[in-house]
């Protein structure tokens, strides 16, 4: 008995058939003059981070690129160092005391404002009139 062999080929995978049709060399030249003549010009590449913006030999680039992060490190280092601790910046009322979300402390302030305005008008409400304080001695009569 035979078996039949299937295969299951997806197109998608397929490679493409290489082209093995010989350029003649004039074809080449005028090929490479012409990708040559459409090739960007080094500042260009240097406005778009491809090529470095330096003028040291290739070989030291790479370790000029490292010696330049490592001084913006330790700049950032020593500005960490001497950047005041939370809690000081809390007393010297920079940052908000609060444990709430940067989200809603906006929210938390206008409710805290709120409260205190409602506070303040509860108690002047509730604060004696002038003749009761008068009748106390508290104030003089006119």
């Amino acid at each position: 008995m035979m078996t039949e062999k299937t295969e299951d080929t997806d197109p998608s995978t397929e490679t493409p058939p290489v082209d093995t049709s010989h350029i003649s060399p004039i074809e080449r030249r005028n090929s490479l003059e012409k990708h040559l003549q459409n090739r960007p010009d080094p500042q260009d590449l240097k406005d778009k981070h491809i090529l470095l913006d330096t003028n040291a030999a290739p070989s030291l680039q790479a370790t000029a690129q490292d010696l330049q992060r490592q001084r913006a490190t330790d700049s950032l280092k020593k500005g960490l160092e001497k950047r005041p601790e939370r809690e000081e910046l809390v007393e010297r009322n920079i940052l908000p005391d609060s444990t709430a979300a940067p989200a809603i402390q906006r929210q938390q302030r206008e409710l805290q404002k709120h409260m205190r305005a409602d506070s303040l008008e509860q108690k002047i409400a509730q604060r004696p009139k002038p003749e009761e304080l008068i009748k106390e001695g508290i104030l003089e009569g006119e």
